[in-house]
């Protein structure tokens, strides 16, 4: 039976979480090493490459724990396991809309990933402006007492919308969640900014592929 939480970890606390959030790291490591191998084809095959940058993170326990009370499942660590789904995340940024839905559908197509869920706030966009394409996966990682299937989130954005939801959240913590009413319009008027840019630069990008 595991111990009822306290908010203070003892010593053999912290090994348990540490062994439990092992799996995740390792399926980290295997989704980038797909990525990376799906961009790399694309480029011999495009000439192009649909990936700028991806970055990895694991959800610290204190926010694992968090995120459960949030939804009121004691914050165990059956529960992080079979509650919490993007404990392991995974943002890929890209320079165009179009790039993300073709990973989305490399991604698809694959035998060694399977989707769980998509949030699409890309068509559907967020009440702040937020847009992403968010996707649940799970990846089988094998470890020495067998294959585990292991939840991931990846999230796929534009550089545009990147930087949008990289303000976003500065803001918003800095203002401990409360954004003010006349900044929460301004960000709204930036990611619609920030939209038009995308369709903007898709546009140019097709007037260049027709000339050449």
């Amino acid at each position: 039976m595991e111990k009822k939480h306290t908010g203070k970890f003892e010593i053999e606390d912290v090994k348990q979480w540490s062994l439990l959030l092992l799996p995740y790291k390792f399926a980290l490591d295997e989704l980038k090493t797909k990525m990376n191998i799906m961009a790399e084809e694309t480029m011999y095959m495009n000439d192009s490459n649909p990936i700028e940058h991806i970055k990895t993170r694991i959800k610290k326990v204190n926010s694992i724990q968090a995120k459960l009370e949030r939804k009121n499942i004691a914050p165990t660590m059956r529960n992080a396991k079979d509650y919490i789904f993007d404990i392991a995340g995974m943002r890929i940024v890209c320079s165009f809309i179009t790039d993300i839905y073709d990973i989305y559908a490399r991604l698809s197509n694959r035998k060694d990933i399977k989707i769980i869920e998509v949030k699409d706030y890309i068509k559907s966009p967020k009440s702040n402006g937020y847009q992403s394409l968010h996707i649940i996966v799970q990846v089988p990682v094998t470890l020495s007492h067998g294959v585990e299937q292991v939840y991931a989130e990846i999230q796929l954005r534009t550089l545009a919308m990147d930087f949008w939801a990289g303000l976003e959240h500065k803001i918003y913590y800095k203002y401990d969640k409360k954004i003010p009413g006349n900044l929460e319009r301004e960000l709204l008027k930036a990611a619609q900014t920030a939209k038009l840019m995308d369709e903007k630069m898709m546009g140019i990008r097709e007037e260049v592929r027709s000339l050449s």
